[in-house]
């Protein structure tokens, strides 16, 4: 169960509902594209409450989370997080994850929602003979991402705290609209935007999320708000360059052909370490590269990547951007065909439909994203 089930008569009223990892979740409200475009261009609210959270803390908290997780954990100082992943003893991706230092000794887990037993068994298993208390929070915090440019005005407008002042990544205990909050400034669209922990919500006693809940959508309709469903989260991800856990990124992919080498940390111990420096010693079999149709066409998972008559790779994740109006796609290559401005194609209905493999994201970011230029 999640927090999803609290305002789940809201979703129903609203919403358009499918099941996702085992989540009754909506899928989209007013629609996928002016939801996606909502976000783009001022601000949208997602429940996010199917995503797994933990609690770890303890003397041996880094020390669990350094081995866990592919990022530098002894990096962070209180109130900082990062993106990070956590490996199998083969390199592959058991998952990606954040992690965010709230204290010394005390840390926030959070994890893909279909991973959520996977995630807890490994990492409490990881965990035997270490000095670590661990709680799987899931059920008692509800969250919620607020994603777009006007997102810090929003938050801002229900918040004790100077939101302002929190960097990429970072974090706050502050009150939104009078109930106890973690605020992090991340999320997973491209755009700026924060992700909100509701403390002491429970799924007996749902009252704190249902607060806040309305109150982002009421005090929201100043900055043209919308609710957003999953259908406008995945394509926003895609169009930011993000991967999809079991689409894009698995356990028999890892991070050096996922391109996500950026958050492997080798001069460190960690599970998959030894098989991930004999990987960057050979070179990956495969690259993730993002492609562009010339037509307005769509890619879908599955579609094979061709040059000629050769199979040279497959499509992971594919839809139809609206800011481009054409189609847009992530795949793994073989090397010799990975590199930015390459021709090949996507098979869709059995017929080559030419692409180019661009670098993401997808969008302009001198228009769109969280460093954009134009405001």
């Amino acid at each position: 169960m999640s927090r999803v089930v609290q305002i789940q008569e809201f979703h129903e009223k609203n919403g358009h509902l499918a099941d996702f990892a085992g989540f009754n979740l909506p899928l989209w409200f007013k629609g996928i594209i002016p939801e996606s475009l909502a976000v783009r261009n001022s601000v949208g609210v997602f429940d996010v409450s199917h995503m797994g959270r933990a609690i770890i803390q303890g003397h041996d908290s880094l020390k669990l989370l350094d081995t866990v997780t592919t990022n530098d954990v002894a990096s962070l100082t209180d109130n900082m997080g990062q993106y990070s992943l956590v490996c199998n003893l083969e390199g592959g991706i058991k998952d990606d994850v954040l992690v965010f230092k709230l204290r010394p000794e005390g840390y926030l887990f959070v994890y893909n929602a279909g991973n959520r037993s996977k995630d807890f068994d490994w990492i409490t298993g990881q965990a035997r003979g270490l000095e670590v208390d661990i709680q799987d929070v899931s059920d008692q915090v509800a969250m919620f991402a607020v994603q777009g440019p006007k997102s810090i005005n929003l938050i801002q407008d229900l918040s004790v705290t100077q939101v302002g002042t929190i960097p990429r990544f970072g974090c706050a205990e502050t009150q939104l609209a009078g109930v106890k909050a973690l605020v992090t400034r991340s999320g997973y669209t491209g755009e700026d935007g924060f992700e909100i922990y509701v403390w002491n919500s429970s799924l007996s006693d749902p009252q704190n999320a249902l607060t806040v809940w309305n109150k982002l959508l009421d005090v929201g309709k100043e900055y043209a708000i919308e609710p957003c469903g999953l259908g406008a989260r995945d394509l926003l991800r895609l169009e930011a360059g993000l991967c999809l856990y079991g689409n894009d990124i698995d356990e028999n992919t890892n991070p050096l052909e996922a391109k996500l080498g950026f958050v492997v940390k080798l001069h460190k111990e960690f599970i998959g370490r030894s098989r991930l420096q004999e990987i960057k010693a050979k070179g990956p079999e495969k690259i993730r590269v993002g492609l562009v149709t010339e037509k307005r066409v769509i890619p879908r998972h599955g579609f094979d990547i061709t040059l000629g008559e050769r199979k040279v790779g497959t499509v992971t994740s594919g839809t139809l951007s609206p800011l481009l109006n054409t189609g847009i796609a992530m795949g793994y290559v073989t090397p010799g065909n990975s590199k930015e401005g390459t021709k090949l194609a996507v098979q869709i209905r059995n017929r080559p439909e030419e692409v180019s493999i661009v670098k993401p994201p997808f969008y302009d970011p001198f228009k769109y994203g969280y460093s954009r230029k134009v405001k």
